[in-house]
Order: structure tokens, then sequence, then C-alpha cells
């Protein structure tokens, strides 16, 4: 990293479809190696899952309020003072919040029993909007972790 300047933040252009960045944010995170077609064909399917469960909301809402719902607020950094480690609880900055809230989904939505991923995805993203699943427990766990380590608050950097 430069000494000097702070490189400029680089943001993907937006999706074909729905026009939004957090959506191909989401689809280059969905990616494995390379195939960036696929993935879109996974969200894009798995949206339109949930377009059919979810009738009366527009599928990108029910996908921006999933990814609101999972984004934490705080989380643990260790940091080593005099020989020990403490976990310090720090907040999360905006991109940081999306980027661990997105890759919790994709995480829990690969581990969920189903058929095709596009299913997986679109009952993890519906579990999230109604507060529920996998992705809003470790949101929970993150943010239970941080408030029992509140007292080492004071080392943080």
């Amino acid at each position: 990293m430069p000494r000097r300047y702070k490189p400029a933040k680089r943001v993907p252009a937006p999706d074909p479809i729905f026009g939004d960045v957090e959506v191909a944010k989401f689809i280059n995170r969905l990616m494995k190696r390379g195939k960036k077609s696929t993935a879109e064909r996974i969200l894009y399917s798995s949206l339109n899952i949930l377009e059919q469960r979810v009738p009366n909301e527009k599928p990108l809402q029910v996908f921006q309020t999933a990814l609101k719902k999972v984004t934490p607020l705080v989380e643990v950094k260790a940091r080593r003072v005099g020989g020990s480690t403490y976990q310090v609880p720090v907040e999360v900055r905006p991109d940081r919040g999306s980027a661990l809230a997105s890759g919790w989904i994709i995480k829990f939505a690969g581990q969920r029993s189903g058929r095709t991923m596009d299913e997986k995805l679109a009952e993890e993203l519906l579990a999230a909007y109604r507060g529920e699943g996998l992705s809003i427990k470790k949101k929970d766990d993150t943010h239970k972790m941080a408030e029992a380590n509140k007292a080492f608050a004071h080392y943080r950097y």
C-alpha cells in the first residue's frame, strides 16, 4: 500500500437488470472461478423465486432488506497488548458490513439442504428478510461477542 496517497475506491458497474451497485457486488462475491454469467444466473433466478414467494414485494426490495438485516454494526478484532490478546469491539464501516453480510448469506445458503443453489439462496434471502436463518444468527452472535467484550473497548485503535 502506498505511503503518500490513498488509492481510489473501485466501484463496480451497476448490474444490467436492476441497475443496482449492491447487486453487482453481490454477484461478484457469489462468483467462483471467474464464472460471472453463472453467478448472475443464480442470483437472478433466486430473485425470480423470491418474486413468487413474496408477491406483494419487489424482489430487489426483499434482497436489500435482507442484506440490511444481516449487516453487523460491531465486530471484534484481536488486539495484542502486553503478551495477551484481547477481543476488542470495533464499529463496522458500511462497506465492510455489506461485504460481511453478503458473504454470510452466500456461505449459509451453500450449507442449506436443497436442490440447486438458486433455491438455497432464495431460501436464505427469504429467511433473512423475515429475521430468521443462520445469517441472522451469525450477526446476533457477532453482536453478543462484541457486547461481552465491551470492557476492552479502551484498547481500540
